[in-house]
């Protein structure tokens, strides 16, 4: 193989595209979660209750779960490049319109509208990159591309506070400008998405013919090395009451339950306990930073080591610990570094969770058995954020939802150690009696 021209490709492939993807993922995320800034003075202006808001906050993933399929079949025909464009203008377009909510009706149905508009996005992605990097790049690939999700909480921590500093302005609140600033790039971007994300690499003019060709060779050479079959699905009952897949659906619930939980609610923490203005914004950031840390450390040891349940576990006991410290210790420093531990945790678990589901399932039960995990465990970020504000609503405190979520934690730990096995089953995979299997590429997480 000739590494100088491997090296090279790669090199210009991921400076030409990694960085506009992660941006657009960025601006993706801020417009999910930028309602948690916005409900710091939002909220009182529209008469929205903290059961009220949670509740329409985690509506977006109503939304995203019951459109992702349907955005995903309509991506396979008009192609995942035209299909980023049309998401990308449709969430800038509600995230622009969440400006205009009135009061819980509105601010529930445009919440569920955002769901809607940003579904696909994530699997559309995955798709594009399936068209320029070789299957032993992939994974590290996507792991650089799912750096964007703490990146954007660190970063739209503090502009969001800041654009609600220009409250009064124009006539428009503070969090209007915040969510009209914040939503326009969506709409903005569509034509650079148009003009510089090619096709295929046939339409790439900065690539030259011969590193074209190799990659052109690479890629089929994954193809016939990794075929994709179809079968029957037989074995879909299985799956689906399997008691580990059972386990896993709920894991990731909790998880899931415990991130959008905390980070729909982290600014009103802030503000209960005593910060204002630009603090809040700075101090939010500080556990995204190192939540970074804690999402590449783990997955690098849980890789290397070969032991998932072991890291997984270890990044649950760290959410469980945190949130309840935070809760115990509100109000004073340590509180903050608890929830920065807290999120160490919550971004660390990915690593070590994605790669089980493969040790029990193979097959078309591969690719039933991931979607429904996925399915099931994004519906915790609807449940998360409702069960903080059901319990703001019921003690006047954010104390008894860090509890809860440190709960949630705890029964995905005792599901993980009496449930799931990082080896013992996957001598015998379900599904493996068809005798068939999955391109490899199916089997990776949507998110």
């Amino acid at each position: 193989m000739d590494t100088s021209i491997e090296k090279r490709v790669t090199r210009k492939i991921f400076l030409r595209l990694l960085p506009l993807l992660i941006g657009l993922y960025i601006i993706s995320y801020l417009d999910r979660v930028n309602v948690g800034f916005a409900a710091l003075t939002m909220n009182a202006d529209i008469g929205l209750s903290a059961a009220a808001y949670g509740w329409g906050a985690g509506l977006f993933f109503i939304g995203y779960c019951l459109f992702e399929v349907p955005s995903n079949l309509m991506m396979a025909k008009v192609g995942a490049r035209r299909w980023i464009a049309r998401i990308l203008f449709t969430w800038g377009l509600v995230a622009t319109c969440m400006a205009l909510v009135e009061g819980p009706k509105s601010f529930w149905v445009l919440r569920f509208l955002l769901g809607m508009a940003e579904a696909g996005f994530f699997p559309a992605v995955i798709l594009y990159l399936t068209f320029w990097f070789p299957s032993r790049y992939r994974a590290r690939i996507i792991s650089t591309f799912m750096l964007s999700i703490p990146i954007s909480l660190a970063i739209g921590a503090p502009l969001s506070t800041w654009l609600l500093q220009m409250d009064g302005i124009w006539g428009l609140k503070g969090w209007q400008w915040l969510f009209i600033i914040e939503g326009i790039p969506g709409m903005l971007l569509v034509g650079v998405v148009l003009k510089y994300l090619p096709d295929s690499p046939k339409h790439a003019a900065w690539l030259t013919d011969a590193e074209r060709d190799w990659l052109t060779q690479e890629l089929e050479n994954d193809a016939k090395a990794h075929p994709a079959q179809l079968d029957s699905g037989a074995s879909l009952w299985k799956v689906f009451f399997n008691p580990a897949i059972i386990a896993l659906c709920l894991i990731y619930f909790c998880a899931t339950a415990t991130n959008l939980g905390l980070s729909m609610f982290l600014p009103q923490i802030l503000k209960q306990q005593g910060f204002v203005g630009m603090e809040i914004g700075f101090i939010a950031a500080l556990p995204y930073l190192v939540g970074i840390l804690g999402m590449i450390s783990i997955g690098y040891l849980s890789d290397h080591f070969r032991k998932r349940k072991v890291f997984l576990i270890f990044a649950l006991l760290l959410v469980a610990g945190g949130l309840a410290s935070a809760g115990l210790m509100s109000g004073s420093t340590m509180a903050i570094v608890a929830m920065c531990v807290a999120t160490i945790g919550i971004m660390g678990c990915k690593g070590p969770f994605w790669p089980l589901p493969s040790l029990y399932l193979s097959g078309t039960s591969a690719a039933a058995g991931i979607a429904l995990i996925n399915s099931v465990g994004n519906m915790g970020g609807f449940f998360g954020p409702g069960i903080v504000g059901m319990a703001k609503e019921m003690t006047g405190n954010f104390e008894s939802g860090l509890y809860a979520l440190s709960g949630m934690a705890l029964f995905a730990i005792v599901l993980a150690v009496f449930l799931v096995s990082d080896k013992g089953r996957a001598k015998k995979k379900i599904g493996a009696s068809e005798g068939l299997k999955l391109h490899p590429e199916a089997m990776k997480p949507r998110s």
